[in-house]
């Protein structure tokens, strides 16, 4: 499984040192482990069982900018699209500055982080599903959020579409 995703207001130093508001990976430009939330995160995992891609847009680590994930050949024509003003109708208590944290970076409970390994859709995961419906938007979201296309396939991320 790999991810990508969008960071905001950066500001680094010759020596590539520096800070991210959302999406920071250490302190350092070339990000070397996952970025902190809130990011919005583009997943994919290639040539799994069947011989398959899957794909999803994650909002589980929160949101930072709007996304689209898009399949570019082999037939696939799927694409997937998080473009809502979530930052902006964000609710108060998972507000920061530059994004809208998931419940589970906040309040680090099983109810929202789905450590046990059963759990559903809370009310603040479905303010994300409401306004991003191909998106995860709790870690157990896998029937609504993750999509397929045939191994080999070519795909297109796009910031802010």
């Amino acid at each position: 499984m790999a991810r990508i995703w969008p960071r905001t207001n950066c500001k680094f130093d010759r020596s590539d040192r520096g800070r991210c508001q959302t999406g920071d990976c250490g302190g350092v430009l070339q990000c070397k482990a996952w970025g902190q939330p809130p990011n919005t995160l583009a997943e994919y995992a290639l040539n799994q069982f069947g011989n398959k891609d899957f794909f999803d847009i994650s909002l589980v680590d929160g949101f930072n900018v709007p996304m689209e994930f898009s399949p570019t050949s082999n037939g696939c024509t799927r694409a997937i699209r998080c473009t809502a003003d979530i930052n902006g109708q964000c609710p108060n208590e998972l507000k920061t500055p530059g994004g809208c944290h998931n419940p589970c970076t906040v309040f680090k409970t099983n109810q929202y982080c789905c450590n046990s390994g059963s759990c559903g859709p809370t009310n603040l995961s479905k303010f994300f599903k409401d306004r991003c419906r191909d998106a995860y938007s709790y870690p157990k979201d896998d029937t609504t959020s993750t999509f397929t296309c045939p191994g080999g396939t070519n795909y297109r991320v796009v910031f802010c579409p």
